[in-house]
């Protein structure tokens, strides 16, 4: 049986919770996050607790994608030291910030440390745009020279509007595909529809490294989106992602139900997918 695996878990150090107001001050996108009626705190050992409770074997943990470098580096230093005290249990990403000077060396710094990949980031909230080139491309370098996943924050176009949605949709993750193919990358939120035009034989090329994590499935869409990703030829790019603290395992029971697969197509979306992909990176 495969393992349960959540892709997109964030954690937070307590000195954010007690420094929320002033890192607040600095960080248009931090304040917009914690100031609203959904946010939740967790830390690494409270993870662990919720993981053990609702069967969760492993979880892939970021911290918070700041502007700031320094701020960075907090969240990176507090993801390793999570990821060394419950080895096998947690996987860990690096925050960076992609236009200021030092990210790579950053993101190289939690690669020889034993991080995964480098995410969530919020291209809206740390100001680069993730379809330009001339953005991106120092990013992407590091990125296929470490063998790196990358996870990114992409949101559905249309729909209502709520805090940290962004104007980063389907355009936007299919134009950083096309500009850096050999980078592995999960588009959170469902990739904001993008699975949908893998029904595209150019685009089905193009999105060859691409998945799509399913990050608060329940405040985006009904049980169905599984079966038409199915139906898309996509299902096996789905990757099971709560948005923990936010959602945990017991919120997605209800979907899960009725999505419409097979328990075979369901054991591999909640961890099978992600154990492959794991597999691809180290070969």
């Amino acid at each position: 049986m495969a393992p349960v695996i959540d892709v997109h878990v964030h954690v937070y150090p307590e000195q954010f919770v007690r420094d929320q107001e002033l890192i607040s001050k600095k960080e248009p996108h931090f304040d917009l996050l914690t100031h609203n009626r959904v946010h939740q705190w967790g830390t690494a050992d409270q993870l662990i607790q919720r993981m053990d409770e609702t069967g969760v074997d492993q979880s892939w943990i970021f911290g918070f994608a700041f502007r700031d470098p320094g701020l960075c580096a907090i969240c990176n230093d507090y993801v390793i030291d999570a990821v060394r005290r419950y080895p096998g249990r947690l996987k860990g990403f690096a925050s960076v910030s992609p236009l200021t000077r030092g990210f790579a060396a950053e993101a190289e710094r939690c690669a020889d440390a034993g991080l995964i990949g480098v995410g969530e980031l919020f291209p809206q909230g740390q100001n680069f745009d993730l379809g330009d080139r001339r953005q991106t491309w120092r990013l992407a370098a590091v990125l296929e020279e470490r063998k790196l996943l990358l996870n990114v924050h992409t949101a559905e176009p249309v729909g209502h509007d709520y805090d940290g949605k962004g104007n980063v949709g389907p355009k936007e993750a299919a134009a950083f595909c096309l500009n850096h193919p050999g980078v592995k990358v999960i588009f959170a939120h469902f990739g904001g529809g993008l699975w949908l035009y893998e029904t595209m034989p150019e685009m089905r090329l193009a999105l060859k490294n691409a998945r799509y994590d399913t990050a608060a499935w329940p405040f985006l869409y009904d049980a169905r989106v599984l079966a038409a990703a199915k139906a898309a030829g996509a299902l096996d790019k789905m990757l099971y992602g709560t948005d923990w603290p936010i959602l945990d395992r017991e919120r997605f029971a209800s979907r899960l139900q009725s999505c419409g697969l097979d328990e075979r197509e369901k054991e591999a979306f909640m961890g099978g997918a992600a154990a492959r992909l794991l597999d691809e990176r180290e070969r």
